[in-house]
């Protein structure tokens, strides 16, 4: 599994238990294991959904009908803004 891909199943695996639809961010901290201090890593890099939310700028398209298509566009981001700048 490539780091991406492994990126992207963390998303899924936090965002998941969300009650969809989520109209912003605050309706997936809930779903989130430790809230907004979730953690996630990608290579040797590790980051905090609030500190993805902060880096985003609520870029966000919500409302989002569904974890594939939240999941989908936060991938989308990421790459966009060369957030890792891999």
């Amino acid at each position: 599994m490539s780091d991406m891909e492994d990126l992207r199943q963390q998303f899924v695996e936090a965002f998941e238990g969300a009650d969809y639809p989520v109209n912003s961010p605050m309706d997936l901290v809930p779903a989130m294991p430790e809230g907004p201090q979730t953690e996630f890593t990608y290579q040797d890099e590790s980051f905090t959904a609030m500190e993805m939310q902060q880096e985003a700028g609520g870029q966000g398209d919500f409302p989002y009908d569904s974890v594939e298509s939240l999941v989908d566009d936060l991938m989308e981001g990421i790459e966009e803004s060369d957030y890792f700048d891999d």
